[in-house]
């Protein structure tokens, strides 16, 4: 099976406290399975984070941002 790769990896963003920001990835291989994590903590879907995933196209949205998310 052919593993799969990031096809265009995450980038830096910046976003004012208190609003939200997008991380975008996306990968080789469609509707694959993605772990989000913040250094070695696993991200899970709360009122904080929300996960979208459409195809190749990976996406983390973090709510109210706080200086400690960076």
């Amino acid at each position: 099976e052919i593993p799969v790769l990031f096809k265009q990896e995450l980038q830096n963003e910046e976003a004012k406290e208190g609003k939200q920001v997008k991380l975008t990835c996306e990968l080789s291989k469609p509707d694959t399975p993605v772990k989000w994590m913040k250094g070695d903590t696993v991200l899970y879907a709360s009122e904080k984070y929300e996960f979208k995933q459409r195809g190749t196209v990976a996406e983390l949205i973090i709510r109210d941002v706080k200086s400690i998310d960076s």
